[in-house]
C-alpha cells in the first residue's frame, strides 16, 4: 500500500483542539441529534498513554469505553474512576486485557502498554476479531510489524498506528504542497528530537510491588527479576521492552519525512552515537544520529538528543525551489531558495481526527481506509528498527528496497526479532 495524503473533511482545527485537550462529558452528549449509527464499543489496555487516549476517543459520538486494563491496580484504579466522572459510565477496570479479547460486544482494542507488547496484543486482537489501535511504535522488533500486516490481511480489521499527524489537516496541506512541487524537487528530510532527561540510576534489586501484576507486565519478553528503575517508564531505555527515543518519539517526524519524500524502504543505514550525558544503566542512545539512503536520490536524518533541549524544527524538507517545515503541534511554513518565508499555515497535530478516522472505517466497514493503516505504521516503524540495529552492530547496513531486510549481515538480522518467553510468541 503506498501512501498518500486523505482528503476527508475534518472539523475545525481550534475546535478539534479543545475537544482533544478536554475530556468533559458534555463534549460526549452535545450530538446527541445527530448521533452515528452503529456505536462502537471500545477496551484500552495500558493506562498510562491509555488514559490520554480514552479522553480523546472517550469524547467522539457513539464510542463507548467498556474497559480499561492496566497490570496496576492503583492506575487501573484511578483510570476507572477518571473516565466514569467523564462518560458518567463506569468501564469494567481489569487486569488481564484478554478479557476483552473475550467480549464479543467489543469492536475494537486500543494497545497502549510498553512496546514489548504492541504487536502480540495487537495480532492476538485481530485473531479474536477486533480492530485495533495500536500507539507507535507499532512493533518491538521489524519481523513483529510484518506479522502484524499479515494479521490484518488474514482477518481483516481496521488497525491503525497512533502516528496522529498523519490525521491533522495542516500537516496533510503541508505534504501536498511537497507533492505539488512548491518546493521542487524533494530530495532531503531532517529531523529533530530534544528533550531534558535526566538519569535513570542504577537499579537494585527489590519486591515487586503489591499492585503491580509484573508477570504479565512482562507478558512475551523474557523473564527478569524486578528492579527499582524500570517501572512505569524507564523501560523505554532497555532493548529487552523499548526502542530508545528513536522509537519512543523519532517515529513521529520519521513518518513524516517518508510520507513528505514518497518512500517506503532504505537502501542504506549508518548510526553514530550512545548514552553520552550520564553514566548509568540506560542502554539505548541519548545522542544519535541516523541516516538513511534511498532510491533515487532522497535521504532522511534524524537527530535526537535526549538530554539536551536546544531547539531545532521538527521536519525540514529541502527541495530545488526552496524548503518546507513541519511544526511539532501541526502547521508548515514554506521558505523559497533565498530562505525567505513566503508562506505559513498553522494547524493542530490531528489527535482527534486521528482516532474518528479509526472509528469511522470501523463504522464503514472499510478497515484499509486510514491515514495510518498498519502497513504504513509498519515502513516507519521499521526505519527505527534498522537505525537501532545500525547502532547496536556499529556497522552501516545494506537494505533490500523492497521490504527492508538487512542484506549480507546474518549477525544483524538476529536483530530482525527477538527471543520470546515460553509460550507467548507471536502468531498469525
Amino acid at each position: 500500500m503506498s501512501d498518500s495524503v486523505n482528503r476527508r473533511t475534518f472539523l475545525g482545527q481550534t475546535a478539534a483542539a479543545a475537544t482533544a485537550a478536554s475530556f468533559a462529558a458534555p463534549a460526549i452528549l452535545s450530538a446527541a441529534n445527530n448521533a452515528p449509527s452503529k456505536k462502537v464499543t471500545i477496551g484500552i489496555m495500558g493506562m498510562q498513554r491509555g488514559l490520554a487516549l480514552a479522553k480523546i476517543f472517550g469524547a467522539l459520538d457513539g464510542v463507548e469505553i467498556k474497559y480499561v486494563c492496566d497490570t496496576d491496580d492503583t492506575r487501573l484504579t484511578n483510570a476507572a474512576k477518571t473516565v466514569e466522572k467523564a462518560t458518567t459510565k463506569a468501564p469494567q477496570a481489569i487486569g488481564d486485557f484478554r478479557k476483552i479479547l473475550d467480549d464479543k460486544e467489543v469492536d475494537a482494542l486500543i494497545v497502549a502498554p510498553p512496546n514489548h507488547w504492541h504487536s502480540p496484543a495487537t495480532i492476538l486482537g485481530c485473531s479474536a476479531g477486533k480492530n485495533v489501535y495500536v500507539e507507535k511504535p507499532c512493533s518491538h522488533n521489524p519481523k513483529e510489524g510484518e506479522m502484524m500486516v499479515a494479521a490484518a490481511r488474514k482477518h481483516k480489521k481496521a488497525v491503525q498506528m497512533g502516528s496522529q499527524r498523519r490525521s491533522s489537516a495542516s500537516i496533510q496541506e503541508g505534504i501536498q504542497k511537497i507533492k505539488e512541487g512548491a518546493i521542487g524537487d524533494v530530495y532531503l528530510a531532517r529531523a529533530f528530537y530534544e528533550s531534558a532527561r535526566g538519569s535513570i540510576g542504577t537499579g537494585k534489586p527489590a519486591a515487586v510491588p503489591g499492585e503491580l501484576n509484573y508477570d504479565l507486565w512482562q507478558g512475551p519478553a523474557p523473564r527478569q527479576k524486578y528492579v527499582d528503575n524500570l517501572i512505569h517508564y524507564n523501560w523505554h531505555w532497555f532493548w529487552k521492552y523499548g526502542n530508545g527515543e528513536l522509537g519512543n518519539n523519532g517515529v513521529h517526524s520519521l513518518d513524516l519525512c517518508r510520507w513528505g519524500l514518497d518512500v517506503d524502504y532504505p537502501t542504506r543505514v549508518v548510526s553514530s552515537g550512545g548514552r553520552y550525558a550520564y553514566d548509568d544503566d540506560q542502554q539505548t542512545p541519548d545522542t544519535h544520529v541516523v541516516g538513511y539512503e534511498f532510491g533515487d536520490k532522497k535521504q532522511i536524518t534524524w537527530q535526537g538528543t535526549s538530554c539536551n533541549r536546544h531547539k531545532n524544527d521538527f521536519v525540514t524538507f529541502f527541495g530545488s525551489k526552496g524548503t518546507l517545515i513541519l511544526g511539532i503541534s501541526g502547521g508548515y511554513r514554506i521558505l523559497d531558495a533565498k530562505d525567505k518565508e513566503i508562506e505559513k499555515v498553522d494547524g493542530n497535530q490531528g489527535l482527534r481526527e486521528h482516532a474518528q478516522n479509526f472509528i469511522d472505517a470501523i463504522r464503514n466497514n472499510e478497515p484499509l481506509n486510514l491515514n495510518a493503516e498498519i502497513e504504513i505504521g509498519h515502513k516507519s516503524t521499521l526505519l527505527c528498527h534498522v537505525g537501532n540495529i545500525a547502532h547496536r552492530t556499529g556497522r552501516t547496513l545494506n537494505c533490500d528496497p523492497a521490504n527492508g531486510h538487512i542484506q549480507n549481515d546474518e549477525e544483524a538480522m538476529t536483530l530482525w526479532t527477538r527471543e520470546y518467553e515460553p509460550g507467548w510468541e507471536p502468531k498469525v
